[in-house]
């Protein structure tokens, strides 16, 4: 469960995945979110070099360098990218993706904006505009939140979450990126602290073959892929009150053989392709859009979750999971 502490910092006592934040706990290591919009406040800001003091094998001196020196270096700022009309759209994915990865990857232990995944879609959009103004270092949830945003003038590109589970030296890692399909090939937009565990071109022929390309990334760093998650393809109208359907299906990679599985991800495409005839809820008014505001200004109360959102549970298990070879015990691979 989420533990309360000073300040408008959480952390994540235990797994709770029913509840989509996973992410707060990366391989037994715990982070902290920023609940206080920015610019961050004073007890974040110490907190967060605590934390760094904490993780880092040199976090401590490290600290006091950095915060002690007077000639750091200006970072420039990326700027949102552009296109012409007659950009193809594997180049416009392309140029996304060479702007989230200048945003850079997160590594101080503190996640600068907060993803409530049962938020709408609207009011994550809002925090997406925020991240293209503050141009500060993200991690995989935040990637995933921008990327949506910076897809949602392209109706021919379909978008969905994909997220992943894998072990390593008895340890659980959470992984989350963001699928694209178009032009009857699928592909992947997000950032990872490994290069190929994020962007992935449009060149996939299936949903499998996608999910089989990460897996195989994650086999080179001796992690093993325990769960996969995808969701409903997500709408372009910035404006709607639709929560993002993060787990339509959820597959226990361990339990299924490969033609199964198989199996299962087909049916996830088909579910896809229906939803596309379907219409989206009406959009709110100009007056209710805003009242909303960003919900990074100024303090809100938690969107209730309206309903729990049906599952596709994989087959029964049928091997207990093994423990890693022990010649690893002790030793971290962070993807």
């Amino acid at each position: 469960m989420l533990r309360p502490t000073v300040g408008s910092v959480e952390e994540r006592d235990e797994e709770q995945e029913d509840e989509g934040e996973e992410e707060l706990r990366d391989g037994g290591v715990p982070f902290f979110v920023n609940r206080g919009g920015l610019p961050v406040d004073e007890e974040t800001w110490e907190r967060m070099w605590r934390h760094v003091a904490r993780i880092h094998p040199n976090g401590d001196s490290l600290g006091k360098e950095i915060r002690g020196a007077t000639d750091l270096p200006k970072i420039p700022i990326p700027s949102v990218p552009t296109y012409q009309p007659t950009t193809a759209i594997p180049q416009r994915l392309e140029a996304i993706q060479k702007y989230i990865r200048d945003l850079q990857y997160n590594h101080t232990g503190t996640q600068f904006f907060e993803i409530k995944k049962s938020r709408p879609l609207t009011a994550l959009m809002d925090i997406a505009k925020e991240m293209t103004r503050e141009a500060l270092p993200i991690k995989c949830l935040e990637a995933v939140i921008l990327g949506i945003y910076l897809t949602n003038s392209m109706p021919g590109v379909e978008r969905f979450p994909l997220s992943f589970k894998t072990q390593f030296s008895g340890n659980h890692f959470y992984h989350i990126v963001l699928g694209v399909h178009s032009g009857g090939r699928f592909g992947a937009l997000g950032i990872s602290r490994r290069e190929d565990l994020m962007f992935k071109p449009l060149e996939f022929r299936t949903l499998m073959d996608l999910v089989q390309e990460f897996e195989g990334a994650y086999r080179g760093y001796w992690h093993t892929l325990r769960k996969v998650k995808i969701g409903q393809y997500v709408s372009h109208d910035p404006h709607s009150v639709e929560q993002i359907e993060w787990k339509h299906s959820v597959l226990d990679v361990d339990k299924l053989s490969k033609e199964e599985l198989r199996r299962e991800l087909e049916r996830h495409t088909r579910d896809m392709r229906l939803k596309i005839g379907k219409p989206a809820p009406p959009s709110p008014t100009k007056d209710r859009r805003n009242s909303m505001g960003s919900p990074l200004r100024g303090p809100s109360s938690p969107i209730r979750r309206i309903s729990r959102i049906e599952r596709r549970p994989s087959a029964e298990k049928k091997v207990l999971e093994q423990k890693p070879s022990g010649d690893m015990g002790g030793y971290q691979i962070r993807v």
